[in-house]
Formats: C-alpha cells, structure tokens, sequence
C-alpha cells in the first residue's frame, strides 16, 4: 500500500503511514476474480453523441449549482435579517436594564466584547485543532490508543462547543499519555503562547525539541521566549540554528532580526530583516528594517523599505512618522510635512493631549480618600498588567477594586485613567460622572473633566467635549480650574479647525488665569492654535517657550513641524529627534516581535512558507 501523500510504501494492514504518519486511504486494488475486461471493440459509438451528452449533463449541472446559489444567497438574507432583529432585541434589552439602574452599560459592552474575543478564539483553536488532529492521531504508538483517541475526541467536542478551558484539560491529559508526540506538543505550546503563558508554552516546545531538534516553530517560539526571560545566549542561539536549518522560512530570520535590532546590533539586523522581506513582503519587518537603516544612517535603504511599507499597509502611522524623518534630514521639506501630516491623521493621538492629564492625575492624590489594603492591591496588580499588555486582566484587576469600595472616588479616578491608558474610552464617560457626583475637590474634579474631554475627543465628540469643557468652567473656583478649561477648549476648537479666532482667545484666557507650574500647556495650546493660524512665527515662539518649561512629545512634535513649515530644517531636525527619545514607543522593538507572533493565523502562514 502506497501513502496518497508522500508516496511511502507501507504494509497492507497499516493504518497510518510510517514516514509522514498521515491516515492511509485505499483508492484502488487489484481487479476481483471474475470480473470481465470490457470489450472496446464491441460496441460503437459515436463522439459527436458523446460529447452532446456529456454538454447537456455540464448544462444541468450548472443550472442545478445556480440554483443553489441562489438558494444559498436568499439563506443568508433571511439571516442577515434575522441577526439585526436579534441584535435591536438585545439592544432594546440592555436599554431597558441600563434605566431601570440594573445593569451598567460599560460593563455590558465590555463583558460582551470579551465573549466575542473569547469565542473568536475558540474558533481559531477549532479550526487549527481540526487540521492536526489526524497527525496527533497518527504520531500515537503506545498502548493506550483507546484512552488517548477518547481524550483527543473530548477535546474535539469541547471546542464546538466553545469550551476552550475544557477543551485544553483533555489535551493537557493527551500529552501526558504520549510526552513524544511533537505535534500535540506544538499545537499546546502555541496556545499557551498566544494567551501569555510563556512557562508553560516553553515547556511543550522543550519537548517538541527533544523529538524533533530541527523543528523550525520549536526553535523559533523556545528562541523568543527565552528571550523574553532574559537568557539572550540560548535565545539567539536557538534562533541562529532556525536560520540556519531553515533558509527560506520567513519567521526565523524575522525574529532573530528584530531580537538583535533591539539589542543595537543594527547591521546583523538589517541582513536578517533583508532576507525575511525577500521572502515575504510583511510591513512590520520592512519597517524595522527601515529604521535599522535609518539608526545607521543609511537614508536611500530607510526611504525604500518604508516606502514599501506604507504600500503594503497605508495606514502604518509608525511608519509615515519614520518616514518623516528620513525625508526631512534628506531635505525634502514638503514630503516630510506630509508625511507628519498623514501620520497626524492616521493617529492624532500620537500629538498627545494626555499630558495635562497625567499632570493632573499625578497630582490629585493629595485630596484623594484612602483606599482599604485590599482594594489598593487589586490596583497595584492592574497597574502591573497594564506593563504587561494584558488588558483583560488589568480591567478585572480594578473591577475587583472597585467591588471592595464601589463609591470611592479614588477608585473610580484610577479605573477611569486606566481606561485612558487602555483606549477603552466608551466605559469613561460613567466612570468620571460617578466622580464629579461625588463632590471630589478642586484638583480631582479637573482630573475627571480632562480625562473625559480627552475620552470625547479620542472618539471624534469635539463638541461634547468642549460642552464639558464648558461645565468645568462654570463649576470653577480658581483660576487654576479656568485655566484648564479655556484650554481644552482651545484645543478642540483647534483641531474641528472652527472659529480659530475664539479658539485663539480661549487659549490667551487658560495662559491669563494658569498658575506657574501650569503655564507650559497654555503655552502649547496657544502655539498650535497659531499654527492652525497660519502664524508660524506665533507658532514657534509659544511651543518653544513650553518646550522649556517642560518638554512632551506632543509639544516638540508640533514645534518641529512649524519650524519645518517655517523652513528652518535643523531646528525641526532637532525637535523631532528629541520628541522621538520622549516617546516611550521607540524602543519596543521585541515588544512588535511579540505583537507579531501571538498572531496566530500569520504564524502559521508565515512559517508553512
């Protein structure tokens, strides 16, 4: 017997093959004793008859397909229909819980996208479960065959059945039953992966190691996590030997790219990343080559990887910024301008307008209310995941927080400023209210305005915003209070490029009434206003003077584009390049690394090349 996929002989009662371990099919056998050869010469025919025959069985078949078509396609309206009925009736349901105070609309939009990921999860599993199953099948050859198909099987049903946690346990069981089957191995060690458990993933590609030395997803993954911990030797050693073993594969020399650009090795980098662009054009590897050259210096190779880039994935702000860069210190003013724009509206919250609120909320613990230990260490430990990147557990983290103290208004700040931070902006708007109803005093009052402007103004809502802004300013006591409400004020005002002149006078009115240490955001409020002016004179006389006070990214930012405007190339050379030092972003080139490979459904494209 012949395996249909590799083409390995095996033995007549073998069920799986012993070279690929894929399941045999019997397609064709000797002729049966008895059976009569068919005669050609007995029985004439005609091909013009034949080939009618065989047009008028195409012609019904494809009318027969067309109707299904169309059958389909009428399926697949009434379900559409009848998912928006289904969707208004849940809709209809969570209005009515939300007024009668029963249930809290962030909370139900948040819980609700996590079953959505969740279960866009599951499917992934399901999909990529289904396709090795055979295989794991296949590679088993103890003696328990019976209790490790059963496990296998349990997992299959718990995973259409949406039970991912269940589905793991029975797969946890397979494994242990064969600790030698290097597919299972790497089916587990890639979940554990994506979902952050990098001990026990690394565990699993220890033992796909141990069977298969050469495996290029064991030596990658094992590589990266040991990376991750610190042990850089036995990380780049691992994914040398990837390299090494597998030349044409995209993922190894990627990661070993970026690895070593992330350790300042920039011209082993910009080999690795050059090979794993010709092998596939992937706009994350073309941009960390690009600003590999760019670091060394090398401006032609930075302009075309990134070039590239933005081809491949137009909306790569990351990479429209670089590219800024590269065209302003080639002296190309009018590409650099554009590039800064288009990088500007692809992300304007790059240009941050988040300073003032961390200004404010790392000075509004002074009048805060205390928090009990327990509460305060559920924030600590969603401060830690927040590090980490892990946002589901972050946001538990202060809900568990909050469920200690559920009307403490420090609580209700620091949740809402994680927010902020997660770009979860739809679940801020009830978290400030709670706050400002609480009667907080003057400096967490100002924290909760600005984080909700911001929230509105990270959604588009400038005229909401500026109606809050509005609100501040009549419930304000101080001029401290004027002060920021004028700016905010200003600076939506500014960015809706409506009515500049009240915008211009707002910021003049926060700059009139802030106190010193407080005069570096009017201060850049009234710089940019100029430069939506057109007044770039104005422009670069303001956002220097901030810049001074106390330099931000957002500020140095703006500052570099009006003098680049204004066509002063070095002094923009210069902003820019110390803007980009300030922005925490620049060096998290493992962490891209990272972001690449939990992706799971590119993984597996990326490394079957």
């Amino acid at each position: 017997m012949y395996c249909q996929v590799c083409g390995a002989r095996n033995e007549d009662d073998a069920e799986y093959c012993q070279r690929c371990r894929q399941k045999l099919m019997v397609l064709s056998g000797s002729a049966v004793g008895g059976e009569e050869a068919i005669d050609a010469g007995d029985e004439e025919f005609s091909l013009d008859e034949h080939l009618l025959e065989r047009i008028s069985i195409l012609e019904e078949v494809l009318k027969r397909t067309g109707e299904t078509v169309q059958k389909v396609l009428s399926a697949m309206e009434r379900q559409e229909e009848s998912i928006l009925v289904h969707h208004a009736g849940m809709l209809a349901l969570r209005d009515l819980l939300e007024r009668q105070e029963v249930i809290n609309t962030a909370e139900w939009s948040d819980l609700w996208e996590s079953k959505m990921d969740y279960q866009f999860l599951v499917l992934e599993k399901r999909e990529r479960f289904a396709a090795v199953k055979d295989g794991v099948l296949g590679l088993y050859e103890g003696d328990r065959r019976p209790a490790f198909t059963q496990l296998l099987e349990e997992a299959e049903h718990a995973l259409n059945g949406l039970d991912l946690g269940r589905a793991m346990k029975a797969l946890e069981e397979a494994a242990g039953l064969d600790r030698r089957n290097h597919e299972l191995a790497r089916f587990l060690g890639e979940s554990h992966f994506q979902e952050g458990r990098l001990e026990r993933s690394l565990e699993h590609f220890d033992r796909l190691l141990a069977v298969k030395p050469d495996h290029v997803q064991g030596l990658v993954y094992t590589g990266v996590i040991q990376l991750q911990q610190g042990d850089e030797e036995r990380g780049q050693e691992l994914l040398e030997k990837a390299v090494i073993q597998h030349p044409d594969a995209f993922l190894p020399h990627f990661c070993l790219g970026a690895s070593l650009a992330g350790r300042g090795q920039l011209k082993s980098a910009a080999a690795f990343l050059s090979r794993a662009v010709e092998i596939d054009v992937v706009p994350q590897a073309l941009y960390l080559l690009g600003r590999c050259h760019y670091e060394m210096g090398k401006l032609a190779g930075a302009i075309e990887s990134l070039g590239r880039a933005v081809q491949v994935d137009p909306a790569f702000e990351e990479c429209h910024h670089l590219l800024g860069l590269c065209y302003l210190d080639r002296g190309w003013n009018r590409k650099a301008l554009a590039a800064f724009r288009t990088a500007q509206q692809l992300n304007p919250r790059r240009m941050r307008y988040r300073d003032l609120v961390a200004y404010l909320s790392g000075r509004s613990g002074a009048d805060l209310p205390g928090t009990s230990p327990a509460a305060a260490d559920w924030v600590g430990r969603g401060e830690q995941a927040i590090r980490s990147g892990d946002a589901p557990e972050a946001l538990r983290c202060y809900r568990e927080a909050l469920a200690l103290d559920p009307n403490n208004p420090a609580l209700l700040m620091s949740y809402a400023l994680a927010c902020l931070r997660l770009d979860r902006s739809q679940e801020i708007r009830p978290l400030t209210e709670r706050v400002l109803a609480s009667k907080p005093g003057e400096m967490l009052r100002a924290t909760a305005y600005a984080t909700l402007i911001e929230a509105l103004r990270s959604e588009g809502k400038y005229k909401d915003a500026n109606e809050a802004g509005q609100r501040l300013l009549d419930e304000a006591g101080s001029n401290f209070s004027k002060s920021i409400a004028y700016y905010e004020m200003a600076y939506n005002l500014a960015e809706m490029d409506e009515d500049l002149d009240q915008a211009l006078d707002f910021a003049r009115r926060s700059l009139e009434h802030a106190p010193e240490e407080l005069r570096q955001f009017p201060l850049a409020a009234l710089g940019w206003v100029h430069y939506k002016r057109q007044e770039l004179k104005e422009a670069i006389e303001f956002l220097s003077q901030s810049t001074e006070l106390g330099p931000s990214t957002a500020a140095l930012t703006r500052l570099g584009m009006a003098l680049l405007a204004s066509g002063d190339e070095d002094g923009a050379r210069g902003a820019l390049a110390q803007a980009r030092r300030l922005d925490e972003r620049g060096g998290a080139i493992e962490e891209k690394m990272m972001e690449f490979m939990k992706d799971s459904a590119r993984i597996i494209e990326r490394v079957r090349r």
